[in-house]
């Protein structure tokens, strides 16, 4: 059976961020991490491989050993529907600290409450109250 399943590639931070991201969203976990070793392709102690799961959903990343010339770009993004207000109001406060605001968290003709923004590791995420969602405006 086929899986599709979202590889984010770092430079370094692979770590730092699936730990910030387990501590944002509930239902999260680092499940696995494989470290670069002495003499091997990327820098000792770095992601060589790791899996995570953000609420119920298993993300693959990796500290690339390459530098390259591209970055995460949010024709890409990460759509995250919240239940309750008040978890999409505090996923976008801590998702937007040190990166870039898109989109302010606001009403808009498509969504009752919605943001958008690149965290500081430049991953773009769309946060949206979902429709029936408790608390909603």
């Amino acid at each position: 059976m086929q899986q599709i399943m979202t590889f984010l590639m770092f430079e370094g931070k692979a770590e730092e961020a699936i730990s910030f991201y387990v501590s944002v969203f509930a239902d999260s976990a680092i499940d696995s991490v494989v470290r670069y070793g002495q003499c091997e392709a990327g820098p000792a102690g770095t992601v060589h491989h790791a899996l995570f799961t953000l609420c119920g959903q298993r993300f693959m990343c990796i500290d690339s050993p390459v530098a390259h010339g591209f970055g995460f770009t949010p024709a890409m993004s990460l759509y995250v529907a919240f239940d309750k207000e008040g978890e999409l109001d505090r996923a976008y406060t801590e998702l937007s600290e040190g990166g870039q605001i898109l989109m302010p968290l606001d009403v808009y003709p498509f969504c009752r409450r919605y943001g958008w923004v690149n965290d500081r590791f430049g991953v773009s995420w769309q946060l949206a109250l979902a429709e029936g969602a408790a608390g909603a405006a």
